[in-house]
């Protein structure tokens, strides 16, 4: 919030505009996208309705649980949205009055909740007589079959919930205070905009909200209709195909790192890859070497800003040991006004003891076992750590000089005494190191560019593309390479390179990949512009299926309702997915809003006659976003 504060009074200052002149304001975020790549966020309780206990390994619904308290529940429907069996309320009321002080908020799910919402909706409305806690319920999340990739959706949800919520919050408390009383938009994660108090009651949709808005942007600002466009960020490196002008709606939900969920997105492959990319040694062979993410640090060049003295002292003190120890180069910090639900013991004392001020790390674990209780602090998003990055090996080399230069060579002449396989010392010289993590962090990229490739080729090739884009041939093939075979490779398509760094990084990785790069020269704020060009959108879907022959039910959020007519239940479920997302486009702030309606009738052929199976209504209400008169 700081930042977006201080980049508004830039551009206000620079472009002479006064503050109330600003029709729009619109907010890209990749903190949604960066907490599940790094696997931070609240903890939350889990109310799964009607399902069995082996349903928490499908969809890896158990490893986003990370052993926050789950309750599985009778009750839920049947496909034909009749209920199954009756809602266990009594335990229901016992868990949340057991957990509620526990966890920022809950997520539910119900068997065919999509078909017939009613105990999703009546344990929603007990979590909030009860806790007061936020609650998101998977059948406003996604209208599509498939129960536990839908409360995987939900999970993913609540544990955004808080941060969202407080991002949002200091932004528009921000714009108020520079003057700025226009409405605040986010861009969700197929690039279409949203109000403010629907991003914040679903989060999970801005997941890959900001490289959405990128790819608006490329296109708007270079015209390429075809393209690879890759967004390098801090944390993350977001790659998509641009065809025939429009970036594609991934047709199985939007995946980041490990979780596939069930939200609308554009197809993209997110690598845990940044500037701010935590640096590994690499022990194994004889080599060494490093290796780059997929968690975000605080660069060491950053922190010496802020507090001098203490890095440099400490940097200092670690050089003059004949030794490199574990922690060399590193340090952590508490992240201010966070709340301290669901931590145990031995993490408050770990906090306790960070207190308000930057430490170097080994001076606040005094043993092993208290590497985990970091880590769960980190996932909480209750501390931070600093340590190497490419961004630091950039400010050495001379390519960045926003921040403290000096302290970044200190810290990459301590990762460079660490030892190889062979004994040796990874690199003596600092420079030397420095360009080692900018090579590995260009091969890494290549290799987000050529997975995706490989992913959008057609007709595919056999194998998976993270196989494919490291085979010896393909490698080879970009060396090109000559003995008694001739082996040449390229992408065949250009590169469009955005990002803020972009500039530092993508030269050497379009000489990797063998593809022309494009450098907008407003690379770095093409997410910023994406962002203001985007129009709202607001889609709906629904069913209507047949429970017997003449029978046609139609599944609303208020139950299912039966029709003996075809056309007259069709009629009623486009004309309720109409309503709604007029409203929701309405109340996202959309002007002069479209509707158009498309309707997926499937049948089977029985004995010569064709039989109703199935039919599936898409609503889609569009608009550009209403500005603020003044």
């Amino acid at each position: 919030a700081i930042g977006v504060g201080n980049a508004v009074r830039s551009v206000l200052a620079q472009a002479g505009i006064e503050a109330a002149q600003v029709s729009l304001a619109s907010l890209s975020t990749t903190l949604a996208t960066n907490a599940l790549v790094e696997g931070q966020g609240g903890r939350i309780g889990l109310i799964y309705i009607g399902f069995k206990e082996r349903d928490l390994q499908t969809h890896g619904l158990a490893d986003a649980l990370k052993g926050d308290p789950c309750l599985l529940l009778d009750g839920g429907h049947n496909h034909d949205g009749s209920e199954a069996q009756p809602l266990d309320e009594p335990r229901l009321t016992t868990f949340l009055e057991t957990h509620k002080s526990e966890v920022s908020g809950f997520a539910i799910a119900s068997h065919f909740a999509t078909r017939n919402p009613t105990h999703e909706l009546r344990a929603a409305e007990l979590v909030t007589q009860i806790t007061g806690r936020p609650v998101s319920a998977s059948h406003q999340l996604s209208a599509k079959l498939n129960g536990p990739k839908r409360a995987l959706t939900a999970v993913l949800n609540a544990r955004l919930i808080g941060m969202i919520d407080r991002l949002i919050g200091r932004a528009q408390e921000m714009l108020v205070e520079i003057g700025v009383t226009a409405p605040l938009m986010v861009v969700r994660g197929d690039g279409a905009l949203i109000s403010a108090s629907q991003a914040r009651e679903r989060p999970i949709e801005t997941i890959l909200s900001g490289p959405a808005a990128s790819i608006v942007g490329a296109r708007w600002l270079t015209g390429a209709d075809h393209a690879l466009v890759s967004d390098i960020g801090g944390t993350t490196t977001d790659v998509a195909l641009l065809r025939d002008g429009r970036p594609t709606i991934d047709p199985a939900g939007a995946q980041v790192g490990i979780y596939r969920t069930m939200v609308e997105a554009v197809a993209m492959r997110t690598t845990g890859l940044g500037g701010d990319s935590e640096v590994h040694f690499r022990t194994e062979g004889l080599q060494g070497g490093v290796t780059l993410g997929p968690k975000r640090l605080l660069p060491v060049s950053l922190v010496a800003v802020d507090d001098p003295e203490v890095v440099h002292q400490a940097l200092d003190a670690q050089l003059r040991n004949a030794t490199p120890g574990e922690f060399d180069g590193r340090f952590v910090r508490a992240v201010p006004g966070q709340t301290h639900e669901g931590i145990g013991p031995r993490e408050i004392a770990l906090l306790d003891r960070i207190g308000d001020s930057l430490h170097p790390l080994d001076k606040i674990l005094r043993a092993r076992i208290e590497t985990g209780a970091l880590k769960r602090l980190v996932e909480r998003g209750l501390v931070q750590v600093a340590g190497v990055t490419p961004s630091d090996a950039s400010h050495a080399l001379g390519r960045l000089d926003a921040w403290d230069a000096m302290a970044s060579v200190k810290a990459l002449r301590l990762l460079g005494r660490r030892r190889t396989g062979a004994g040796e010392m990874l690199a003596p010289d600092p420079d030397k190191m420095a360009q080692i993590i900018i090579d590995q962090l260009t091969q890494q990229t290549a290799l987000a560019l050529l997975e995706t490739a490989f992913a959008e080729e057609t007709p595919a090739f056999d194998g998976s593309p993270d196989v494919l884009a490291r085979h010896i041939l393909l490698q080879r093939g970009l060396g090109h390479h000559r003995g008694l075979l001739k082996i040449d490779a390229a992408l065949n398509l250009p590169v469009i390179g955005l990002g803020a760094s972009a500039a530092a990084y993508y030269p050497a990785v379009g000489t990797a990949v063998g593809a022309k790069m494009i450098l907008p020269e407003h690379a770095g704020v093409a997410n910023a512009i994406g962002a203001v060009v985007g129009r709202v959108t607001m889609r709906e879907s629904g069913t209507v299926t047949s429970p017997a022959e003449g029978k046609f039910r139609v599944h609303l959020v208020g139950g299912p309702q039966d029709f003996s007519d075809q056309n007259s239940a069709l009629a009623l479920l486009e004309q309720a997915l109409r309503t709604k997302a007029h409203a929701d486009a309405a109340a996202a702030g959309a002007a002069d809003i479209q509707v158009t309606a498309q309707r997926d009738i499937r049948t089977a052929g029985v004995e010569n006659r064709e039989v109703f199976v199935e039919a599936i209504v898409t609503v889609e209400a569009t608009g550009r976003p209403r500005v603020a008169v003044g």
